[in-house]
């Protein structure tokens, strides 16, 4: 059994926290106490969080509030992403504050938002107005908390960034002492990788170990594990907090052998052109099937993140029959820290050292893949590392093309690259309806792409997944909400769906000029609130309509009179 334990290291902590937390006294966005349901640099689907998640008590609107003087230097109105945000920029100490999710903003500038959507006839805008609009003082109200776009409850998203780089830093540095934490970081599983053909674990080309908390704190042990090679290592921890049930991400990670330090990360900053190489700092394939997040304790040639130290990018050569000694230290912002050890037994054995794939791609290189029916083409250094690439392809399709599993693992590419699969059988008539569609089981989903002579490309970020070429003929369908009562609620609500492609783009008129219809990626609902001073109530009868497409060029139109 392993023992867990609590340090803090007050006198590291206070030197790397300097440098930022010197100059700034930050009031809270809230008024209400700091609870946080995420933290920074937690890792999501393909990104690192990028600030932290305040609690707002599990309701909408509660007021927020600028944490300092500055100005509002950006506007962004989204149904999908931040929602409703707003960006703050502090000349004096060199920052820009982020707060996203919001319900609606303060009035002067939700007025000024309202008439740039007008103008724009668009509900989605990123706006820049002039420093001069809207300078504010430390503590003014600038909008109220909400649960727009891809948010998953109540809450404010809440980021520090650096003014000049633009990279995001982590907030919980200048509200650190308003937050208790004196819990320690929890192991979750380990993970041992033999390294591509140069290393074996248990006779495995990967081992996975779920690790058992007890009752008293402690961990248990691994099973006894022989390797051989080149080895990597993994982790899955996570992190808690005192007063919530949350869990969090870590943010320091350190792994020894033999007492030699062979890697750490340290989550300090993230910036938003290389957060996609998370994909390579995790166990990619381990988490499009479990969802789990195994963090690699080695470096990939190809990933570039800038918080790591390692010797020999962190991988370990078992070369001598004697027992390795390794051990992890996962520490969060407090210096809270847990500790594990475990053993390895190096066990000379024969490894593996013969590809069986289709075509063998090295991360650095311009990659492709051509036959008569599919092509791939990958740019140079969209790899994180060298692949065994294979592709396995099925003629019994109720498609226009055979089905093609690209890829026997999940493989990350930090870009996009083509596919191009060739029709056999080409009978549509509207080309532009053709697409190329994600199988999973009996679910299909639209990537889409674009016909050219006989064949449709499209373009994909990930291998992996299995596709063919369907078709998409069916418009969007536009269903009325309760449309006799749309001049009494002074509102106008349609249910907007698509069955594939996507709607592409909408637009509501009443009596041919433009109406703001409102809506959120979480609901299928689009709102038009009457706006006064468009549309007079004078008994009079007017005509509305509502157009939408979708992806494919698909239109559909609904209209309706009513009197208001």
């Amino acid at each position: 059994m392993k023992r867990i334990y609590t340090i803090f290291s007050l006198f590291a902590i206070s030197m790397c926290l300097l440098a930022q937390s010197d100059k700034t006294d930050y009031r809270s966005p809230l008024d209400i106490p700091i609870l946080l349901s995420a933290n920074f640099g937690e890792l999501r689907a393909n990104h690192f969080h990028s600030g932290i998640d305040l609690k707002t008590e599990g309701v909408i609107n509660k007021p927020v509030y600028s944490i300092e003087d500055g100005y509002i230097s950006r506007i962004a109105v989204s149904p999908s992403g931040y929602g409703l945000a707003i960006y703050v920029s502090h000349p004096t100490t060199g920052h820009m504050s982020v707060y996203a999710h919001i319900e609606r903003y303060a009035p002067k500038i939700a007025a000024y938002v309202k008439e740039r959507q007008n103008k724009l006839e668009r509900f989605k805008v990123d706006l820049y107005p002039d420093k001069s609009l809207f300078p504010l003082k430390k503590g003014d109200l600038i909008a109220y908390s909400g649960n727009t776009g891809s948010s998953g409850g109540p809450h404010v998203h809440f980021e520090i960034r650096d003014l000049n780089t633009g990279l995001t830093l982590d907030p919980l540095v200048y509200y650190k002492d308003r937050i208790q934490d004196t819990l320690s970081p929890e192991l979750k599983g380990i993970a041992l990788y033999g390294i591509d053909q140069q290393g074996v674990v248990n006779d495995n080309a990967s081992i996975y170990y779920p690790i058992r908390k007890h009752k008293d704190g402690g961990y248990a042990t691994i099973p006894n594990t022989s390797a051989w090679g080149r080895i990597g290592l993994g982790v899955y921890s996570t992190d808690r907090m005192n007063e919530t049930t949350n869990i969090y991400g870590v943010k320091l990670v350190r792994l020894y052998c033999d007492d030699e330090l062979i890697f750490q990360s340290d989550i300090e900053t993230v910036n938003f052109g290389t957060t996609r190489m998370i994909n390579s700092m995790i166990d990619y394939d381990y988490w499009s099937r479990k969802k789990d997040f195994y963090m690699k304790s080695f470096i990939e040639p190809g990933n570039k993140l800038p918080f790591y130290k390692a010797k020999n990018n962190g991988y370990v050569n078992i070369d001598e029959e004697k027992e390795y000694n390794f051990r992890y230290e996962l520490e969060d912002l407090y210096g809270n820290i847990t500790e594990y050890g475990f053993k390895v037994t190096g066990k000379q054995t024969e490894i593996n050292t013969q590809q069986t794939c289709s075509q063998y791609m090295v991360w650095d290189g311009d990659k492709h893949y051509i036959n008569e029916s599919f092509s791939l083409i990958i740019p140079k250094n969209n790899l994180y590392k060298d692949i065994c690439f294979s592709l396995a392809q099925d003629s019994l399709s109720p498609y226009f093309t055979d089905i093609y599993a690209v890829n026997s693992s999940y493989i990350p590419l930090d870009g996009y690259c083509d596919m191009k699969i060739r029709l056999t059988a080409d009978s549509m008539e509207n080309k532009s309806q053709y697409g190329i569609i994600k199988i999973n089981g009996q679910r299909v989903s639209w990537v889409g792409g674009t016909y050219k002579d006989g064949a449709v490309i499209g373009r994909i970020r990930e291998l992996g997944h299995t596709y063919s070429v369907g078709s998409d003929t069916k418009a969007p369908s536009i269903a009325p909400l309760n449309a006799e009562k749309w001049a009494t609620n002074k509102a106008i609500k349609i249910r907007l769906t698509d069955d594939l492609s996507g709607v592409a783009s909408f637009r509501g008129t009443i009596d041919g000029k433009f109406v703001l219809f409102e809506h959120d990626v979480k609901s299928t609902v689009y709102t038009y609130t009457f706006d006064d001073t468009r549309l007079t109530k004078n008994g009079t009868t007017h005509k509305f309509s509502f157009v939408a497409k979708d992806g494919c060029g698909n239109t559909a139109n609904y209209e309706f009179e009513f009197v208001y």
